[in-house]
């Protein structure tokens, strides 16, 4: 278990927080990661 998320996308950080922030907190991600969101959390 973790307690921070890096989101990388083309090899670059796009998200660097807590694990709270970047699953609770849809309004403060990034388009990409909103979108891998939306089809992991579909399950």
């Amino acid at each position: 278990v973790s307690h921070r998320v890096i989101f990388m996308d083309a090899g670059k950080i796009v998200e660097d927080c807590t694990r709270e922030e970047f699953f609770g907190n849809a309004d403060a991600r990034s388009p990409r990661a909103k979108e891998f969101l939306s089809k992991i959390l579909q399950h």
